[in-house]
Formats: structure tokens, C-alpha cells, sequence
């Protein structure tokens, strides 16, 4: 074995699984696992912990794997994380944890992610749970949000003996993880569900269809139903579009409304009563994690997809990983690109985009070059469906109807990012409800300072 190499990763071929929703990566056996845990040299004082938003003990896990000792690994795991089965499916390691292994400066680094992934994929086969309070505390607390922050939360929050609820808007608990995500990323019945029964085990409730704001306010649950704190995760939830010419025609989509309906509605399941738009030629405007899960869910659907991105690929805020995918199973990059206009037929349906050519100049405020237009190369793409995906922003609902609680211009919630602190006494805040729109593990992230600090709070009260 070459300790400089990782141990690679079982996939389906890019061809077949381009025709399905099944999961692209196959992820570990017992022997690759054990394998590529031993490549880790255990350093004493561990980046890659420091690289983990939650701060998982990962030198401790992979420890046990190394010994086969899967158990003992995921307990270790699951004392930092409440969601390991979907932080080794999603989670941008090569950023994190990875990006920091000693072991990567003169090879791979060790494939941390699909480590933590095997170890709570065989805790589920094998029916191993973490381990809940041993003592109850008698204060209640209010989750807003069973996305990743929230669940994060609630978990933390239950293991130190608080009696927890999730209030959830929609009629499934999982937020982005169940609406966001696509199936082929992440499985909803096989591992999203089972890491929710798992916050569940720790005691936690969860109401659905509660739209906190409409349904209840905070104040009422403060003041009414007896909760001593609330955490809001409620999430970014409300999409961003360009505000071009023709946007509003039938056949355009923001990428949350077309994921939502194939992940939460199941939408490409033929038994399924949701519709969804087949395009034959789709145009996926933005270049991030979710422009690539809009882009291959489309493509699964029978389309001809075409990536539409105004910087060069250099510059993709997509994984590394996503766009090798997408790639491989046949997107179609137009790069150096900007939308100026959508050409809508008589009846108001997408024929086509008006695009022009763009070049990189100057960086701006965000450290990258910015784009300039290139005179004269205008452009129409003939298509039948553009898909939005520049981003979304927190949904105003909450922070318009609670007293004292202070937003910003982007109508994000202000919280103190060390321990999840709002302007109202007694509500913290955390995740893409208080950044704008993130990545799972640093809502979770979040969620975990939050409740640390919420428990702080209630101790001293």
C-alpha cells in the first residue's frame, strides 16, 4: 500500500448513474476503511481538529477504525456531531479538516470525510445510537428549524438534559437536508431520516407544519408555552433572482423551488403527483454547490444542462468535487457568461437567454476578479428552461413579527458569533438564518456554540 495515496473511493460509472437517483458515491468497506485509516500518523497536536467546525476528536476516530473498533469510532464522532452520516456525504473537507492534514503536504491527505461516513453508515446498519442525558435539567427549550443547525442544536441541548422541541415550517423535519439536497448526494429514507430518529432517541421533539410567525410567535412561546430560550435555525430559504428582462416567464426557475419539488416532493419518482418542468435544454445560471445539484438533477430528468457562469472555472464556488461530477456525467460549462435577457414566446414560455461574453478584470471587495462584459459578443442560447441559482436569503417572516430582535440590511438575523446571542434576552440565532446562505457543517457549527451559550444562559438564570 502507498501511504502517500488514498484509498480510493468506489463510484457509480458516470454514464449509468446519470440515468438515476441513486447515490454516486459507494463509499467504504471494512478493510478500505481500515486501510485508509492507517495512513493517518495521529499528530499530537491535530490540525485537522482545528479545520472542524464542530471539532470532532478525529484522530480519535480513526484511531478505532484503524483497530476495527467502528463502535467506539462513531461514539467519538457523535459526542461533537449530531449528523456524521451527512457531514461525510456533504461536508467540504478538502476546505477543512482535509485541507489541513500534515499527512497532505507530501500526499493525499487522509479521506477523513468518507472515514466519518463509513463509521456512522455502519453504526446505522448495526443499530448503534449515541448516547443521550443521564440527567434532566426541567427548563425547556424551543428549537425554530429542523435543518442542520437546529437539529444540531436540539441535539446538544438534550444530551445536557434540556427538554427540547423542533418547530419545523414544512410537513418533513431535515430543512435543506431534505429539500435542498438531492437524492444521488444524499439519501433521504437511508440516511437523512435515520440521523433525525437519532436526535430523536436523545429525546427531542419534533412538531411539523408549524410556521413560527404565523402559527406562534416567539413571544408566545416565551411567555405563553413556557420555553426558557429559543434558538432560531430557521434557515435561508428565500431565493435570489437577477432581475433581467423576461425573468418572470413560464419555464423559469429559482434552483430552491426546482429542488424542492424532486427532493422534498419527490419529483422524479414517475408515482409521484408533483409536476416538474422535463426540459429538453436547461440553462443553470450561478456556479455554486447548488447551481451543481440543480444542474444534475435536470440532467437525470432527460435535459441537455448547461452551466451558465459569469467567472472563469477557477473561480467556481462549487467543490471541487460537485464540478468533477458534473463533468464527468456530461454538464456542459459555459464559462465567462452573463445573462442579460430571457426571450419568452407568445404565450410567455422560455425560448431562449440572451448572453454576453465576459473577461476578468481587477479583483473585487471578495478577492476575486471581477468580470467585465466583452464589447460586441452578445449571444442568444435557444432553451426551454433557466433555473436561478444565485443564492437565497433569510426569509423576514420571524424577525418581522419578534420584538427586539435586530436584523441587518440583508434582513439576517444579528447574533454574536461566539455563542449564538441575540439582541432579545433569552433567543440565540445560528446558521444560513444569521450568515446568509452557508454550508451544512457551519450552521452546525452554529448550532452547537448556540447551545453552549443557551446553556450558559439558563445556568445562570
Amino acid at each position: 500500500m502507498d501511504v502517500l495515496k488514498k484509498v480510493p473511493v468506489r463510484e457509480q460509472d458516470a454514464k449509468v448513474r446519470a440515468t438515476n437517483f441513486d447515490e454516486v458515491c459507494l463509499g467504504y468497506n471494512l478493510e478500505e476503511a481500515m486501510g485508509e485509516a492507517s495512513r493517518c500518523i495521529n499528530c499530537k497536536n491535530a490540525q485537522c481538529v482545528k479545520g472542524c467546525p464542530v471539532a470532532i476528536d478525529i484522530p480519535g476516530f480513526i484511531e478505532k477504525v484503524k483497530t476495527g473498533d467502528i463502535e467506539e469510532a462513531y461514539q467519538i464522532i457523535s459526542k461533537a456531531s449530531a449528523l456524521p452520516a451527512v457531514c461525510g456525504r456533504v461536508c467540504p473537507q478538502e476546505s477543512q479538516c482535509e485541507g489541513k492534514c500534515i499527512r497532505g503536504i507530501k500526499g493525499d491527505p487522509v479521506s477523513i470525510g468518507k472515514l466519518e461516513r463509513f463509521v456512522a453508515d455502519w453504526a446505522r446498519e448495526n443499530g448503534i445510537k449515541p448516547v443521550g442525558a443521564t440527567e434532566k435539567k426541567g427548563k425547556k427549550v424551543a428549537v425554530i428549524g429542523s435543518g442542520p443547525a437546529g437539529l444540531t442544536c436540539a441535539g446538544d441541548l438534550a444530551k445536557m438534559g434540556y427538554d427540547v422541541t423542533i418547530f419545523e415550517a414544512l410537513h418533513e423535519a431535515g430543512g435543506v437536508l431534505v429539500y435542498g439536497i438531492p437524492e444521488f448526494r444524499l439519501p433521504k429514507e437511508a440516511v437523512v431520516a435515520k440521523e433525525i430518529e437519532n436526535v430523536k432517541a436523545l429525546g427531542v421533539k419534533i412538531e411539523t407544519n408549524v410556521v413560527v410567525g404565523k402559527a406562534v410567535t416567539i413571544d408566545e412561546l416565551i411567555e405563553e408555552e413556557g420555553f426558557s430560550a429559543v434558538f432560531i435555525g430557521s434557515g435561508a430559504g428565500l431565493p435570489k433572482f437577477m432581475g433581467i428582462p423576461g425573468e418572470n416567464s413560464n419555464g423559469v426557475f429559482s434552483a430552491n423551488e426546482y429542488l424542492t419539488r424532486s427532493n422534498l416532493m419527490k419529483a422524479f419518482d414517475e408515482n409521484s403527483n408533483t409536476p416538474i418542468m422535463h426540459g429538453k435544454k436547461v440553462a443553470v445560471v450561478g456556479g455554486g454547490n447548488v447551481a451543481m445539484d440543480a444542474a444534475r438533477t435536470a440532467l437525470r430528468l432527460g435535459a441537455e444542462v448547461h452551466i451558465v457562469y459569469r467567472r472563469s472555472e477557477e473561480e467556481l464556488p462549487a467543490r471541487v468535487e460537485e464540478v468533477h461530477h458534473a463533468k464527468e456525467e456530461g454538464i456542459i460549462f459555459d464559462l465567462l457568461t452573463n445573462p442579460t435577457e430571457i426571450i419568452a414566446d407568445e404565450n410567455g414560455w422560455v425560448t431562449g437567454m440572451k448572453c454576453i461574453k465576459m473577461e476578468l478584470g481587477e479583483p473585487d471587495e471578495s478577492g476575486r476578479r471581477r468580470p467585465v462584459e466583452v464589447a460586441d459578443s452578445e449571444f442568444v442560447m435557444e432553451l426551454d428552461t433557466v433555473i436561478m441559482s444565485l443564492g437565497t436569503s433569510p426569509n423576514p417572516l420571524i424577525s418581522s413579527t419578534t420584538e427586539g430582535l435586530k436584523v441587518n440590511k440583508w434582513k439576517c438575523i444579528v447574533a454574536d458569533e461566539a455563542d449564538g446571542k441575540t439582541t432579545k434576552e433569552g433567543v440565540y440565532a445560528g446558521g444560513d438564518a444569521v450568515t446568509g446562505a452557508a454550508t451544512v457543517i457551519l450552521a452546525m457549527g452554529a448550532g452547537k456554540a448556540a447551545a453552549k451559550g443557551i446553556d450558559e444562559y439558563l445556568s445562570n438564570k
